[in-house]
């Protein structure tokens, strides 16, 4: 066990020997997102539907036993087994701060995020500290939890203040484990200004670019003058994605948007000086098989590049984890019918097959393609979305899934403390299964030195 640090280009311990991180997000966690857990909106909209559904006291007890069984001892042994040293941790600020009662610490937010840490240490495994969600939201999307469509992080300074506030609160807690091996400030930011967030010397602080992580031009002078930084990449190639225009041949590979985007990254924005982290990668997006049946394990074997040291997901439902919750689980069996209606009106926007209801929102775009000239389409964040992506986000992903949040709580109207203990076992390590292809490629490339 070592403090990280970063020495000019590379990450190393306190020997000065280079250690490269490899592993995963624990996405879906303390930071809940529909396409991983299954419900519909926003997480904090789910929470207060719940809530209502069956009484704070059975919510509160549901999300408590569903954050202890999402990652525990079994999940840590298995994954420190395929040869993988570093768990991305993120985390909504909901755990730290209520919005109503701002810059008073919750105690309570530590709770699991140092069980986790504790068990990955036992396991010889690092961890990040991710920010996922920030008040008023440092992007546009559903995962940072503030149910719009514009980042208000970026014009309140407010917001700005208390999330410094809280990576205070967070860095002197942390400060003295050598387990953590740095903080990552703001996820995916999409603005074009860049606050920097510097709170603890001792710990590494991984710096998203801009527009989702992809464009680092911000970076290009001032980092010279920053010390233990890194530069945090995300990097998703459509293959394996519905619709995806990369083709699903056999014996084919994925060279599509991956490699070739990590060079155009690099020279579109930082180029020099600080080590670079691909902080999250989909090379390979899963679809679950009750859904597109045999594609899945296809995509599956035949992306065979090489990936960043962290993707995205270690768990989900099925769609893109090293292991996904079985669809035998009390939780699927309950969910089955509207998790299959809610892949049909595709209102998780990420990995969405919207060819059931694609029809419904053409006239929408063509309407808007007609009325507005080409010069006025592209609102930001372009490039990375265009014109039928803000629609589909603020149609379906916001507005459709507003009307589907009760009708998830009220599956669980009902159920007695003992079967909604059995609901939140479905996502122990031992019911879920493994995406044995995936976590191959893993462990083979964990394994060069």
């Amino acid at each position: 066990m070592s403090l990280l640090k970063v020495s000019g280009t590379k990450i190393v311990n306190e020997g000065g020997d280079e250690v490269i991180l490899r592993g995963a997000g624990l996405g879906g966690w303390m930071n809940m997102e529909n396409f991983i857990s299954g419900y519909p909106g926003c997480e904090f909209q789910i929470r207060h539907a719940l809530a209502e559904a069956i009484g704070a006291e059975k919510s509160e007890f549901f999300f408590d036993k569903f954050l202890e069984y999402f990652f525990m001892d079994a999940d840590a042994k298995f994954f420190s087994a395929l040869g993988l040293n570093c768990i991305r941790l993120p985390f909504n600020y909901h755990h730290f701060e209520d919005d109503m009662n701002p810059r008073v610490l919750k105690e309570s937010g530590f709770k699991h995020l140092d069980r986790v840490i504790e068990l990955c240490a036992s396991h010889n495994i690092y961890t990040i500290l991710d920010l996922h969600t920030a008040p008023g939201g440092q992007n546009t999307g559903w995962h940072s939890d503030h149910g719009g469509h514009l980042a208000n992080f970026w014009v309140h300074k407010d917001y700005q203040d208390r999330t410094v506030w809280l990576w205070e609160q967070l860095a002197e807690h942390y400060k003295s484990n050598k387990w953590v091996a740095g903080y990552n400030p703001l996820n995916e930011p999409t603005d074009s200004e860049h606050t920097r967030v510097h709170v603890d010397s001792e710990h590494i602080i991984f710096l998203d670019g801009n527009t989702w992580a992809q464009d680092f031009s911000h970076f290009m002078d001032s980092h010279k003058n920053w010390d233990n930084t890194a530069y945090s990449i995300h990097d998703y190639s459509t293959f394996g994605f519905p619709a995806s225009h990369e083709a699903l041949l056999s014996g084919a590979r994925n060279s599509g948007s991956g490699c070739n985007a990590r060079t155009k990254r690099r020279e579109r924005g930082w180029t020099s000086g600080g080590a670079l982290f691909g902080m999250e990668s989909g090379d390979r997006f899963m679809r679950g098989k009750q859904y597109d049946g045999e594609a899945t394990e296809r995509i599956n074997e035949i992306s065979k590049d090489r990936l960043s040291w962290s993707i995205w997901l270690y768990k989900d439902i099925g769609f893109q984890g090293m292991v996904y919750v079985s669809t035998s689980t009390p939780y699927m069996t309950l969910l089955r019918d509207f998790l299959a209606k809610k892949h049909r009106l595709a209102v998780d926007q990420w990995g969405a097959d919207d060819s059931a209801v694609k029809h419904i929102y053409k006239p929408l775009i063509d309407h808007i393609l007609d009325e507005i000239p080409p010069q006025y389409r592209e609102i930001y964040p372009h490039p990375v979305w265009r014109l039928p992506d803000r629609v589909a986000m603020i149609s379906r992903n916001i507005l459709v899934s507003e009307f589907l949040i009760k009708e998830w709580a009220d599956h669980f109207v009902g159920k007695d403390m003992k079967e909604l203990d059995e609901i939140a076992a479905s996502f122990k390590f031992e019911a879920c299964e493994k995406r044995e292809g995936l976590n191959r490629v893993l462990m083979d490339n964990a394994a060069v030195a």
